[in-house]
């Protein structure tokens, strides 16, 4: 990285804007039950100029304390299913690792057009099954070992494509388990800081984490995360589902306009 961007990256503007992604991010993993790093990703490339993979890195590390100031908003109401989450993270945190091994093996353009064809999916279904408030989370061996796979799938994905855990585990829970959207989102977020942790110490022994910029994100996080958990709350499952898809559908584009940009030939 050049001199011009590590200057970029440091200063009043760098600081106030690790404070406002800090902000959007935090209000989105509480309203959403996601770690935020499809948003904090993206304007740390665009605003800051950090490559991808400093930017994930940072990403993953403020997603820390972000995640649990959620997990404990949502406890709060009693909207965590405690043991599904630490199977759904043994599960990921193992497919991270399948999922980086298989990265160079793959296409990552057939991938994302792959995960956007699964976020569509998603969508649509979102508008025909809507949750009831009151769905718990019943725990068998079955849906135990279902929860394993679901955990692994997202890991996988994880480490190939660099996707979030709540974009797939929000809605697999809801739509496959028939959880609540506020346990989804809950259970999801507890599900990430196992992950979040064991990505972040790799990160940092191979230097792809930003301390700075990711403490001042997390710090600015955890003050709008119990906002979005408590806006959740207000709202009817059928207007959590709207506002979700159209996040997904925010997540498709994104995806869409990074397979199209892998498809086109690189100029020598």
């Amino acid at each position: 990285m050049g001199e011009g961007a590590v200057e970029r990256m440091r200063g009043p503007r760098a600081y106030a804007s690790f404070i406002g992604i800090g902000l959007a991010a935090g209000l989105l993993s509480g309203l959403f039950g996601v770690g935020g790093g499809t948003v904090i990703v993206p304007l740390l490339v665009l605003l800051l100029a950090f490559d991808q993979r400093l930017g994930a890195g940072t990403s993953l590390a403020a997603i820390v304390p972000t995640a649990t100031v959620g997990v404990i908003s949502y406890a709060v109401h009693g909207a965590v299913a405690w043991i599904p989450a630490l199977i759904l993270a043994v599960g990921s945190v193992i497919g991270a690792q399948i999922g980086t091994r298989l990265l160079p093996r793959i296409s990552q353009t057939a991938l994302r057009w792959a995960f956007v064809g699964f976020l569509v999916a998603v969508i649509v279904t979102l508008f025909l099954v809507i949750p009831t408030r009151g769905a718990e989370l019943e725990l068998t061996w079955l849906t135990g070992a279902l929860l394993l796979v679901v955990g692994l799938g997202t890991g996988i994905l994880a480490g190939l494509i660099g996707v979030g855990g709540g974009v797939i585990v929000v809605p697999a829970l809801m739509l496959a388990f028939g959880t609540s959207d506020l346990v989804a989102k809950g259970t999801s977020l507890l599900m990430m800081i196992p992950t979040a942790i064991s990505g972040t110490v790799g990160n940092l022994r191979n230097h792809n984490v930003d301390l700075v910029a990711a403490a001042l994100i997390g710090v600015a996080a955890c003050t709008t995360t119990a906002l979005g958990a408590w806006i959740a709350t207000l709202l009817n499952p059928f207007t959590s589902n709207i506002l979700f898809a159209i996040f997904l559908v925010f997540i498709a584009g994104q995806m869409a306009l990074k397979a199209i940009r892998g498809r086109r030939p690189r100029v020598a």
